[in-house]
């Protein structure tokens, strides 16, 4: 008696394994309706480009975000690069992700440098300059030229 017990309580749990298997068209439905939605958002991508410049002239008045902290260079040859205001496009816990937007800043023409402050943050620094309209001036054409990508561009202020 036991036996059979054992036997339909197999038979049952093999049955309910079986019957909740996902069909292959419930995976391709959501697969066609996941490519369906970055094309809805790429056409919906244009349009705050668009106004985005018209604005451009209001994020200059607004106030600039600005941090104050003891940093020093990841690479001893960027040491001399390194002045008091910094324009900030990424911080990461990560040195390998921050080197990687490092390198497409410099492939973009940009004297990008990697610095790293006491609390073990990778900066990733786009520009250093003396003076702070120097700074906030390539602040303002970063944002520009990637309103999407470095939107929050900040200045750091190196103790």
């Amino acid at each position: 008696m036991k036996k059979n017990w054992v036997l339909v309580v197999a038979v049952a749990v093999a049955i309910g394994f079986v019957s909740c298997k996902a069909k292959e068209s419930s995976y391709k439905a959501a697969y066609e309706k996941a490519q369906e939605k970055p094309v809805a958002e790429q056409t919906l991508a244009p349009e705050p480009v668009v106004t985005k410049p018209a604005s451009s002239s209001d994020t200059s008045s607004s106030p600039v975000r600005v941090s104050t902290e003891k940093i020093t260079t990841v690479n001893a040859g960027d040491a001399s690069k390194l002045k008091m205001f910094n324009v900030v496009v990424g911080s990461f816990t990560i040195k390998t992700n921050a080197s990687n937007l490092q390198e497409s800043l410099v492939a973009d023409g940009y004297n990008a440098f990697l610095a790293q402050n006491a609390k073990g943050m990778y900066r990733v620094i786009v520009g250093s300059f003396d003076d702070r309209p120097s700074a906030t001036e390539l602040r303002e054409s970063v944002k520009a030229k990637y309103p999407n990508r470095f939107s929050d561009a900040w200045l750091l202020i190196n103790e």
